[in-house]
């Protein structure tokens, strides 16, 4: 029952133009605010958020655009294309070889394989 009050209130958000992004959020909170009382609801739906900000992957991916914004302010971003480019732009397929030699770079400079 809670499925299909879900799909039909999501569409019918959908259709009456509202942002898939809301929709998703509004149609989920109907659904739970129906399925259960109130108060537990409310009180899952604010423990479903902050664990899911309870990450520290997450945490570093505000630290990753900052250092790419630095980067990009400060220039080296631009002279390390360039320094790859110069290493293997010349080769068949040189955009994609710059690409990654240039996130090596970055990750390199990071400190951290999964920047690159």
């Amino acid at each position: 029952m809670e499925v299909l009050l879900l799909v039909l209130s999501f569409l019918c958000l959908l259709a009456l133009g509202v942002p898939i992004a809301w929709s998703i959020g509004l149609s989920s909170l109907l659904t739970l605010l129906l399925s259960m009382p109130a108060l537990p609801a409310v009180t899952t739906v604010a423990q479903r958020m902050a664990t899911g900000l309870d990450s520290f992957a997450l945490l570093a991916i505000p630290l990753f655009i900052l250092a790419g914004q630095i980067m990009n302010r400060g220039g080296i971003a631009r002279r390390l294309i360039a320094f790859a480019k110069a290493l293997v732009g010349s080769l068949p397929g040189g955009l994609a070889h710059v690409n990654i030699v240039a996130a090596m770079l970055f990750g390199a400079i990071a400190g951290s394989a999964v920047a690159a």
